[in-house]
Protein backbone atom coordinates (compact mmCIF):
# COMPACT_ATOMS: atom_id res chain seq x y z
CA UNK A 1 0.00 0.00 0.00
CA UNK A 2 1.07 3.73 -0.65
CA UNK A 3 2.73 6.14 2.07
CA UNK A 4 1.82 9.74 1.47
CA UNK A 5 2.91 12.55 2.87
CA UNK A 6 0.41 15.16 3.19
CA UNK A 7 2.15 18.76 2.19
CA UNK A 8 1.80 21.62 0.23
CA UNK A 9 5.26 22.34 0.72
CA UNK A 10 7.93 21.02 -2.09
CA UNK A 11 10.71 21.63 0.65
CA UNK A 12 9.37 19.93 3.33
CA UNK A 13 8.33 16.61 0.83
CA UNK A 14 12.37 16.73 -1.56
CA UNK A 15 13.50 16.10 2.77
CA UNK A 16 11.54 13.25 3.76
CA UNK A 17 11.86 11.52 0.03
CA UNK A 18 15.51 12.32 0.46
CA UNK A 19 15.02 9.58 3.67
CA UNK A 20 12.24 7.43 2.58
CA UNK A 21 12.37 6.81 -1.22
CA UNK A 22 8.86 5.37 -1.34
CA UNK A 23 6.59 8.20 0.29
CA UNK A 24 4.61 9.91 -2.09
CA UNK A 25 3.33 13.75 -2.01
CA UNK A 26 -0.61 13.94 -1.27
CA UNK A 27 -2.10 17.70 -1.36
CA UNK A 28 -5.12 17.56 1.15
CA UNK A 29 -7.08 20.34 2.47
CA UNK A 30 -7.85 19.15 5.66
CA UNK A 31 -9.21 21.18 8.37
CA UNK A 32 -6.64 21.79 11.13
CA UNK A 33 -8.42 22.18 14.65
CA UNK A 34 -6.47 24.77 17.00
CA UNK A 35 -4.41 23.34 19.85
CA UNK A 36 -1.61 23.45 22.10
CA UNK A 37 -1.07 19.61 22.06
CA UNK A 38 0.68 18.95 18.48
CA UNK A 39 0.00 15.27 18.28
CA UNK A 40 -3.92 16.12 19.02
CA UNK A 41 -3.64 18.21 15.63
CA UNK A 42 -1.69 15.35 13.83
CA UNK A 43 -4.13 12.68 15.12
CA UNK A 44 -7.12 14.94 13.40
CA UNK A 45 -5.58 15.31 10.59
CA UNK A 46 -4.39 11.78 9.74
CA UNK A 47 -8.00 10.49 11.02
CA UNK A 48 -9.89 12.65 8.37
CA UNK A 49 -6.92 11.99 5.81
CA UNK A 50 -8.36 8.27 6.41
CA UNK A 51 -11.75 9.13 5.05
CA UNK A 52 -10.45 10.56 1.77
CA UNK A 53 -8.19 7.72 0.20
CA UNK A 54 -6.62 4.88 0.84
CA UNK A 55 -3.12 4.30 1.86
CA UNK A 56 -0.86 5.06 5.15
CA UNK A 57 0.00 8.59 5.96
CA UNK A 58 2.40 10.72 7.21
CA UNK A 59 1.61 14.52 8.39
CA UNK A 60 4.44 16.87 10.15
CA UNK A 61 4.21 19.51 13.00
CA UNK A 62 6.98 21.81 13.60
CA UNK A 63 6.68 23.98 16.38
CA UNK A 64 8.40 26.75 18.44
CA UNK A 65 8.42 26.30 22.78
CA UNK A 66 9.59 29.58 24.13
CA UNK A 67 10.26 29.00 27.86
CA UNK A 68 9.42 32.57 28.62
CA UNK A 69 6.17 31.83 27.50
CA UNK A 70 5.84 28.82 29.19
CA UNK A 71 5.98 26.86 25.77
CA UNK A 72 3.44 29.23 23.66
CA UNK A 73 3.36 29.60 20.47
CA UNK A 74 4.09 26.16 20.43
CA UNK A 75 1.75 24.51 17.53
CA UNK A 76 0.45 27.64 17.04
CA UNK A 77 3.38 29.54 15.72
CA UNK A 78 1.93 30.24 12.83
CA UNK A 79 -0.64 32.69 14.12
CA UNK A 80 2.37 34.39 16.22
CA UNK A 81 4.36 34.62 12.91
CA UNK A 82 1.81 36.57 11.20
CA UNK A 83 0.69 38.82 14.06
CA UNK A 84 4.15 40.21 15.75
CA UNK A 85 6.49 38.23 13.69
CA UNK A 86 10.27 37.41 14.16
CA UNK A 87 11.03 40.66 15.48
CA UNK A 88 8.21 40.48 17.84
CA UNK A 89 8.51 37.00 18.82
CA UNK A 90 12.65 38.13 19.95
CA UNK A 91 10.92 41.28 21.27
CA UNK A 92 8.71 39.41 23.49
CA UNK A 93 11.89 36.59 24.70
CA UNK A 94 13.92 40.30 25.53
CA UNK A 95 11.12 41.29 27.57
CA UNK A 96 11.07 38.29 29.69
CA UNK A 97 14.68 37.85 29.65
CA UNK A 98 14.72 34.73 29.31
CA UNK A 99 15.67 33.37 25.86
CA UNK A 100 15.94 29.64 26.00
CA UNK A 101 13.50 27.78 23.45
CA UNK A 102 12.86 24.67 22.34
CA UNK A 103 12.47 23.39 18.41
CA UNK A 104 10.44 19.84 17.68
CA UNK A 105 9.13 17.95 15.12
CA UNK A 106 6.65 15.03 15.20
CA UNK A 107 5.75 13.18 12.59
CA UNK A 108 2.34 10.89 12.70
CA UNK A 109 2.17 7.75 10.64
CA UNK A 110 -1.03 5.78 9.91
CA UNK A 111 -1.89 2.44 8.70
CA UNK A 112 -5.94 2.91 10.10
CA UNK A 113 -7.46 5.22 12.70
CA UNK A 114 -6.42 3.01 15.46
CA UNK A 115 -2.91 2.34 14.32
CA UNK A 116 -1.67 6.08 14.97
CA UNK A 117 2.12 6.43 15.91
CA UNK A 118 4.24 9.38 17.12
CA UNK A 119 8.13 10.07 16.22
CA UNK A 120 9.24 13.64 17.83
CA UNK A 121 12.69 15.44 16.93
CA UNK A 122 13.61 18.26 19.64
CA UNK A 123 16.55 20.58 18.92
CA UNK A 124 17.26 23.29 22.35
CA UNK A 125 18.43 26.53 21.51
CA UNK A 126 17.79 30.36 22.32
CA UNK A 127 15.96 33.25 19.98
CA UNK A 128 18.17 35.65 19.20
CA UNK A 129 17.83 38.95 16.98
CA UNK A 130 16.58 37.94 13.63
CA UNK A 131 19.60 36.86 11.30
CA UNK A 132 19.98 35.25 8.15
CA UNK A 133 18.15 34.97 4.95
CA UNK A 134 17.91 30.83 4.01
CA UNK A 135 15.41 28.89 5.16
CA UNK A 136 11.52 30.22 6.21
CA UNK A 137 9.65 31.03 8.94
CA UNK A 138 11.40 31.21 12.44
CA UNK A 139 14.68 30.03 11.08
CA UNK A 140 15.90 33.89 11.38
CA UNK A 141 15.83 34.12 15.26
CA UNK A 142 16.15 29.77 16.26
CA UNK A 143 20.12 29.23 17.44
CA UNK A 144 20.67 25.82 18.20
CA UNK A 145 22.36 25.25 21.10
CA UNK A 146 26.48 24.34 20.35
CA UNK A 147 26.10 26.67 17.13
CA UNK A 148 27.00 30.20 16.33
CA UNK A 149 24.45 30.26 13.72
CA UNK A 150 20.77 30.72 13.15
CA UNK A 151 19.18 27.47 11.07
CA UNK A 152 18.31 31.00 8.71
CA UNK A 153 22.01 31.46 8.33
CA UNK A 154 22.90 27.83 7.53
CA UNK A 155 23.39 26.04 4.17
CA UNK A 156 20.66 23.62 3.41
CA UNK A 157 22.73 20.63 4.25
CA UNK A 158 24.23 21.79 7.45
CA UNK A 159 20.80 22.35 8.87
CA UNK A 160 19.17 19.16 7.73
CA UNK A 161 22.15 17.10 9.28
CA UNK A 162 21.30 18.69 12.88
CA UNK A 163 17.55 19.38 12.68
CA UNK A 164 14.55 18.27 14.39
CA UNK A 165 12.69 17.34 11.79
CA UNK A 166 15.88 14.84 10.43
CA UNK A 167 15.66 13.24 13.82
CA UNK A 168 11.84 12.46 13.62
CA UNK A 169 12.09 11.75 10.83
CA UNK A 170 14.86 8.84 11.30
CA UNK A 171 12.66 7.48 13.77
CA UNK A 172 10.27 6.97 11.22
CA UNK A 173 12.29 5.41 8.55
CA UNK A 174 13.65 2.96 12.00
CA UNK A 175 9.85 2.11 12.16
CA UNK A 176 8.98 1.51 8.68
CA UNK A 177 11.81 -0.59 8.06
CA UNK A 178 11.25 -2.70 10.62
Amino acid sequence: MAIYFITGNKGKYAEVKAVIPQVKQIKLDLPEIQEIDAKAIIKAKLIEALKHKKGEFIVEDTSLYLDCLNGLPGPLIKWFLQSIGNQGLYQLSQGYKNQKAQAMSIFGYARNSKQIKFFQGVIRGKIVKPKGSKGFGWDQIFQPQGFKKTFAQMEQVEKNHISMRRIALNSLKQYLIK
